[in-house]
């Protein structure tokens, strides 16, 4: 009789896990965050050099602190998928070789289209995620820095890549109204390729590691 009485105590727990676990599929969960892009910039390797650059020559991009809001729709209680809006604007900036500080790329604007999967737990109240997915840099504009203007560069360019994100984070509620706050980490891994031309004839084309990590905190709304 006591083996009966478990037996289904347990099948009665295992048929209730799944309907618990799935009590909040179905929510969106919007995020207004303050954010911080720290990014990489440095040359990769140089495919074409038609002014003969100095042996060294390295450069950087500034990092830049910017508003975001990301959307997250949650497929099951546990798993969600993400994307996040916002642009950021850069600029490329000589360090070694060329006068430091010289500037090779002005106001270059970037969206970073990021889309992620994300896995939540359950910590002493708190919902740490981490996550990954794709993201797709698009440059919405770039021009010839003030150092390379004086040598004749009529036009910069810089490629679209597509690369992938790793996420971690930690959601934190506040309340039962679904309010709460949020700490957001991501690192990219991704490229670009740099162009810069003189009416028309490519005279220095450069492939440049990104890789940013873009730190972010803020509030939320799960509803």
């Amino acid at each position: 009789m006591k083996y009966l009485i478990v037996t289904a105590c347990a099948g009665i727990a295992l048929a209730a896990t799944p309907v618990a676990a799935q009590d909040r599929a179905g929510d969106f969960q919007i995020k207004v965050m303050a954010t911080g892009v720290l990014t990489d910039g440095e040359i990769e390797q140089v495919n074409v050099d038609l002014v003969g650059l100095p042996a060294g020559t390295n450069t950087t991009s500034n990092d830049n602190h910017i508003p975001t809001i990301a959307v997250e729709y949650f497929v099951t209680d546990k798993l969600s998928i993400e994307t996040i809006a916002g642009t950021t604007q850069h600029d490329v900036d000589a360090i070694a070789g060329l006068p430091p500080g010289a500037e090779l790329v002005s106001d270059a604007l970037l969206l970073p289209a990021t889309v992620t999967a994300k896995l939540h737990f359950d910590l002493l109240g708190t919902k740490p995620y981490v996550g990954a997915g794709p993201a797709y840099f698009i440059w919405l504009s770039d021009k010839p820095g003030a150092a390379v203007v004086p040598l004749g560069v009529t036009d910069t360019d810089l490629s679209d890549e597509l690369g992938i994100a790793l996420q971690a984070g930690i959601d934190v509620p506040v309340g039962k109204a679904g309010f709460g706050l949020t700490l957001d980490a991501k690192r990219y891994f991704i490229s670009t390729t740099a162009t810069w031309s003189a009416a028309g004839t490519v005279v220095i084309q450069t492939e440049h590691n990104l890789n940013p990590w873009v730190l972010s905190a803020g509030v939320s709304y799960r509803f």
